[in-house]
C-alpha cells in the first residue's frame, strides 16, 4: 500500500512546504508505531540493523537520538534510508501532500491492526487518502455507537 507512493525526493521547492503534521521525531515515531512487525514494535536496534546491512551506516543509538528529537537535522542519506525501511516516499518528511497521504494510510491501518481487520486493509489498497479518513471517521463512529473507548493510532 505504501510502497506504491511516488518518491518525490526530499529537497523542498517553492511547492514543497514542511509538513504541518509534526516534528521528524513525531514523523519518525509514526513510521516505527504504524509499521509494526509481527511481533509487535520494531526496535531501534533491529531497524538500525536492517538499514545498515541495506547499505546506509546508522547507528540504533542515533535513531533514538532522532526519535527523541535530540536531534532534528539528519543528513539526506539517512532519511532516505529511514523512509526506505519504512517503504514511504523520502518526500513524507517534507511535502504536505505526501505527508498527508502517508499519515491517513498510517491512521487507518494502526486502527485496524488494533482490530484485526487485515482482509479490510486490503480491500482499502490503493483508494486515495479522503477516502481512507472517511474509513477511519466510519470505525470511529462505528465505536461511538457501540460505546467504546476511540482510538488514538499514534498512541499504539
Amino acid at each position: 500500500m505504501l510502497a506504491a507512493k511516488e518518491c518525490t525526493g526530499v529537497a523542498r521547492g517553492k511547492d514543497d512546504r514542511a509538513p504541518t503534521g509534526g516534528t521528524l521525531a513525531e514523523r519518525i515515531n509514526g513510521l516505527f508505531d504504524a509499521l509494526q512487525g509481527e511481533n509487535g514494535p520494531r526496535s531501534n536496534d533491529e531497524v538500525a540493523e536492517a538499514i545498515s546491512q541495506a547499505g546506509t551506516k546508522i547507528s540504533a543509538s542515533y535513531l533514538w537520538l532522532l526519535r527523541t528529537g535530540r536531534r532534528d537535522n539528519p543528513g539526506k542519506h539517512h532519511l532516505e534510508a529511514i523512509a526506505g525501511y519504512f517503504r514511504v516516499p523520502p518526500g513524507y518528511f517534507f511535502n504536505e501532500q505526501i505527508a498527508e497521504e502517508i499519515q491517513a494510510e498510517l491512521e487507518l491501518m494502526a486502527a485496524m491492526r488494533k482490530a484485526g481487520v487485515r482482509e479490510l486493509a486490503l480491500r482499502a489498497a490503493d483508494l486515495s487518502s479522503d477516502s481512507l479518513r472517511a474509513i477511519a471517521a466510519m470505525v470511529e463512529q462505528a465505536r461511538r455507537v457501540e460505546r467504546l473507548e476511540p482510538t488514538d493510532p499514534r498512541r499504539d
